[in-house]
Parts: C-alpha cells; structure tokens; sequence
C-alpha cells in the first residue's frame, strides 16, 4: 500500500538537500530552464518564460495534493553556499500498481558533479523505504547519453527502448530508453 504524507518533506545527504519549492525558486527556475539541453531531453517548453516558471512552482500543492506528482528542488552545498541545482520528481504515479516514474533536470553548472545520481538515490530510496512504491522507472531520450549514466549510476537497470514514445515539440517522435529498478532489487541508499 502507498502512503502519502501530508506535506513534502526535506530529505538530506551530505551537500545534497531535496525540498518543497517555495517562490523564492521561481527565478532560479526560469533561470536554468533558458539552457537548450533541458527542453531538448525534457517536456520543459522550449520557449519558457517567466509565466512557465511561476506555473511550475505554484502548481506543486495541488499535483501533490491529488497524488499526481512528487515534487523536489535540489539545493547544493551548506550555510550560506546553498545553490538551487535543480528539480527532481516522482511522477506518471499508479498508487494501485505502487508504480512511479522518475524525472529530473539540472542546472547547467551543476551538470557532472554526481548531484543528479544522489538526488536520484536519495528520491528513490525515499519512493520505496518511506512511501511503499514496488517499482520506478526511469525514460531517458536515446540521444541524452548523459542521462542513461545518471539512471545507471543510481542504481536503475536499462530494461530496452520504447520505439516512438515520446512527441517533441517541434514534432520529432522519438525513442526513449526505459530504465527501472524495484523494491526488490534496489540496493538501499547508505547513512
């Protein structure tokens, strides 16, 4: 059975913290959301304004609310040297199958530094220890390389490829490599 808290909470790992998003984000965002790569391997809208963002991080309670999403900024770093990294979240949720999808996007500086794959860990293990979820995937586009290397780094396995899965917005239909691990096979984030 799926539990669901009543509110999203603040998960840590050494300088990696997960949290709500709050407006203070909304700029940071809009901000990140102007680098190419994210809506090129993502369903961030290519042309993403301010707006986008504002709907994006006002819209958390209510996907939250009806169990639709579960949503958290990434912060890296202590004290006073915290920086928003990005965004990651369990979606594409089926509470009766106790099945999730995982999805994610980084800050261009905060690219390559192994933040992704803790995160990754951290959410996940929070999915199956805390909230009950038996299986998440992980959708990577065949050509984004360097998420397939996040997925398989935290522990996700490549189960094969979905043959035109995914629809871009300049109308490309695309392959995706679909990646999951379960409860059952997931090797359990160390304290």
């Amino acid at each position: 059975m799926i539990w669901w808290p009543t509110e999203i909470p603040t998960l840590q790992y050494g300088l990696v913290t997960l949290r709500p998003s709050e407006e203070k984000d909304i700029d940071s965002v809009f901000n990140a959301c102007q680098d190419p790569l994210i809506p090129a391997f993502t369903t961030v809208p290519a042309a993403y304004t301010i707006d986008h963002a504002i709907d994006f991080v006002r819209s958390d309670p209510f996907s939250f609310a009806e169990r639709r999403e579960f949503r958290f900024v990434i912060d890296y770093g202590n004290g006073n040297d915290v920086k928003f990294a990005g965004v990651i979240s369990l979606h594409t949720i089926n509470i009766k199958n106790h099945t999730a999808e995982i999805g994610y996007w980084l800050e261009k500086s905060m690219r390559g530094k192994g933040i992704g794959t803790i995160a990754a860990k951290m959410i996940t293990d929070y999915g199956f220890k805390t909230l009950g979820f038996r299986r998440i995937d992980g959708l990577a586009d065949v050509d984004n390389t360097a998420s397939q290397k996040l997925l398989t780094s935290a522990g996700y396995q490549k189960e094969g490829i979905l043959r035109n899965k995914v629809t871009r917005d300049d109308g490309r239909q695309i392959d995706m490599a679909l990646f999951a691990t379960t409860d059952l096979t997931w090797k359990p984030l160390d304290n």
